[in-house]
């Protein structure tokens, strides 16, 4: 559970969502990643942290560059703990349809009884 909630706590932030979307394209430097981002690159590497410590981001070693690439293990983790529910909750809503639907009708044949 350590590792989910770490990975809900570093997508909580939308600057860390984006930086996140960008590294889907592909590996990018700090200063890549930094670009767009209206931030220092000390603040861009505060976020590049949360999202390393939480196992989404990986640095690789290339040269003079250090580029991050996304790890996708934690949002599978993710994806699955989130899919669970949501299987659990189409099921409720598929009683409750079951139940109005059953409404209706007995409603239905009340008012042609009248």
């Amino acid at each position: 559970m350590q590792t989910l909630d770490a990975t809900f706590s570093a997508l909580a932030d939308p600057t860390r969502r984006a930086i996140l979307m960008r590294l889907a394209k592909g590996d990018l430097t700090v200063m890549e990643l930094a670009k767009p981002f209206n931030m220092s690159q000390p603040a861009i590497s505060k976020h590049l942290k949360v999202l390393e410590q939480a196992g989404l981001v990986s640095t690789t070693v290339r040269a003079q560059e250090r580029p991050r690439r996304l790890e996708t293990a934690p949002l599978k983790t993710a994806i699955d703990w989130i899919e669970k529910y949501r299987q659990m909750w189409e099921k409720r809503y598929q009683v409750l349809d079951g139940l109005l639907i059953e409404l209706q009708t007995i409603q239905t044949k009340g008012d042609k009884k009248r």
